[in-house]
């Protein structure tokens, strides 16, 4: 199966970023990084390395947002690029998936080397 990609993210994939972020930085910060997603250029990155740089575990097939997910890639439809915040290996904090965990799951239990297409961007 190939996974097809929006040229863009949703509307409310930068909602539910700001929702996420909100936890981890003040409102200002998490502002100013979700403006600079939404103009910044598409980059592709691996499933593989997504997950291993946000140090955060392959959810299952059986999760019911993965598996969605899993069912739209087999019926073609395109999914929404993932939102990304840059980690810091000096700070020691990983790679934030601001939006779209489920989606690079998905992608990865496809073929775990897919290129997704982001916006990654460091904290404002």
């Amino acid at each position: 199966m190939v996974v097809k990609w929006l040229d863009e993210p949703d509307a409310h994939d930068y909602d539910a970023a700001a929702v996420y972020l909100s936890m981890l930085a003040e409102k200002d910060a998490v502002d100013k990084t979700v403006a600079t997603l939404k103009t910044a250029k598409p980059v592709y990155q691996k499933a593989k390395d997504i997950l291993r740089a946000a140090a955060l575990a392959l959810l299952p097939e059986s999760n019911t947002h993965v598996r969605a997910d899993l069912a739209k890639i087999s019926d073609g439809k395109k999914l929404s690029p993932i939102l990304l915040v840059r980690g810091s290996a000096v700070g020691g904090y990983p790679l934030q998936i601001a939006d779209g965990y489920h989606r690079v799951c998905a992608t990865y239990l496809t073929d775990e080397n897919t290129n997704i297409p982001c916006h990654l961007v460091s904290w404002r």
